[in-house]
């Protein structure tokens, strides 16, 4: 039976400590989020409905980034054990210089739209962390304020080759002038996806306001009061073209793009220079024989076409391939600093996150992309110690299993499939005849059956006057 005693208050006082209360409620809101998934319900309480969705929607049915995240779910790890790893170290070198972490910050257009703050707190966040920041040619921070918002990180430019040769060509200078450095060529826009969620809710800059627009606002009054108190959105880098925001937006998509371009670009930027949006191994062997510094495996957060491959699938593949010419990266779908240590392990050199980082930024500014960066790095360090590697030069295809759940039809089949279609014969169909050409026709049938029957009728009459003569008997000599 149990002893029983009065509560000692002392004891008391040891098994119950009180927190001290959050008074800020941007930090006491950035307390309560542990996941990434966190940050995004908090950044969708916060934001209006149009710039959320701009972040949270893809092309279509959605369904590429869809399968690219159920990917990441898929993954099984197989950990070792007994190994000794107290500490871990996830730095990286990764385009000629160091990453304090296994991934950076991806680029993202209208970047102000979901918080004011935009790429500079961005870039801050990349540089207080060690890792890189990447700028959008559709960025709203000019290329010239991200390198003063982070002067002594380490600061990547995206660049669309627009309709304009001559608007892609000052941008490559003026980044390179920043000292920027590495250019990512983006290759899988030659024209927008259809990104629905954006055309339902009037997305645009400036936003076009509606009664939905207002009524969806009212709960949101820290938005719009730091959207109407701060300077006016526009595309910073793009702002000396004189262009409307959808003609910038239509010179960013140009199906006219090539390798030509590529050549260009690449004699004309002095640092490394990664392609970004392969989707298939045998590009990535083309671009290995063109001598890139890397690529990055992307199908543009599924907002380009749908059904589009999925990038972690993809990966293995490309590195057999191509991993000891140039660098493999690789985005779309992360949002677990697990998905991370998986496609290091597949081979990938380096990762990056964009939504994860605009759920940060929607939910705290700066401190919220602080936030997005800490959740991600404990989740790199946790899933590296429960494998028990200390380096991410440990980690290899032993640590991971790609579970399959979309399987592509297998080979034999669909070569038979081809063969089948290609054998088939195909229906000629005649002209449907006039009017004229059946009335032909029928006089003709008729005039063929008026003398098929007065053909028959003069060989009976022939047989009815000749007798029948005997069959001939065949003789055999004996």
């Amino acid at each position: 039976m149990v002893k029983r005693q009065f509560p000692n208050p002392r004891e008391l006082g040891q098994l119950m400590q009180f927190k001290t209360p959050t008074l800020n409620p941007t930090d006491r809101r950035l307390e309560q989020a542990l996941t990434i998934a966190d940050l995004r319900d908090i950044a969708k309480r916060r934001t209006p409905r149009a710039p959320f969705d701009y972040t949270e929607g893809a092309a279509e049915g959605e369904l590429s980034l869809a399968r690219a995240r159920q990917a990441f779910q898929d993954v099984e790890f197989h950990p070792s054990i007994l190994r000794n790893v107290p500490v871990v170290d996830t730095s990286r070198e990764v385009l000629g210089g160091p990453s304090a972490l296994p991934f950076g910050i991806a680029p993202t257009g209208f970047t102000r739209m979901m918080q004011t703050e935009g790429e500079v707190a961005g870039a801050g966040a990349a540089g207080a962390a060690g890792i890189p920041f990447t700028l959008s040619t559709l960025g709203t921070t000019s290329i010239e304020d991200v390198k003063a918002a982070n002067p002594t990180g380490r600061n990547w430019f995206q660049l669309y080759v627009l309709r304009k040769r001559e608007l892609s060509y000052g941008l490559v200078e003026r980044a390179a002038s920043a000292g920027f450095d590495s250019l990512f060529f983006t290759v899988d826009t030659p024209v927008a996806g259809a990104r629905l969620r954006d055309k339902r809710n009037g997305f645009s800059i400036p936003p076009q306001l509606t009664l939905g627009t207002v009524v969806n606002a009212i709960p949101r009054p820290a938005w719009w009061i730091n959207f109407l108190t701060t300077p006016p959105l526009e595309f910073a880098s793009l702002t000396s073209t004189g262009g409307t925001v959808a003609e910038m937006i239509d010179w960013a998509m140009d199906p006219t793009i090539s390798f030509e371009d590529l050549d260009i670009i690449r004699e004309m930027w002095p640092g490394k220079i990664i392609v970004k949006g392969v989707q298939t191994v045998e590009d990535a062997k083309l671009l290995a024989d063109r001598g890139v510094d890397g690529i990055v495996l992307s199908n543009h957060g599924g907002r380009q076409l749908d059904r589009a491959p999925i990038p972690f699938h993809l990966l293995p593949h490309v590195v057999r391939e191509v991993g000891n010419d140039l660098e493999v990266h690789l985005d779309t779908g992360i949002m677990n600093g697990a998905d991370i240590v998986a496609s290091i392990a597949l081979g990938a050199r380096f990762t990056l996150v964009g939504r994860a980082y605009l759920y940060g930024l929607m939910a705290g500014g700066r401190r919220g992309v602080d936030k997005t960066i800490s959740i991600l790095r404990s989740e790199v360090e946790r899933t590296m110690k429960l494998l028990e590697v200390a380096t991410l030069d440990e980690l290899g295809p032993q640590h991971v299993s790609q579970l399959a759940r979309l399987q592509p039809v297998a080979k034999p089949v669909a070569d038979a499939a081809a063969a089948a279609a290609s054998s088939k014969p195909k229906t000629v169909r005649s002209p449907r005849p006039t009017a004229t050409v059946k009335a032909a026709s029928t006089a003709a049938s008729a005039k063929a059956a008026s003398a098929k029957a007065a053909s028959a009728s003069a060989k009976a009459a022939s047989a009815k006057a000749s007798p029948s003569k005997p069959a001939a008997r065949s003789s055999v000599s004996k």
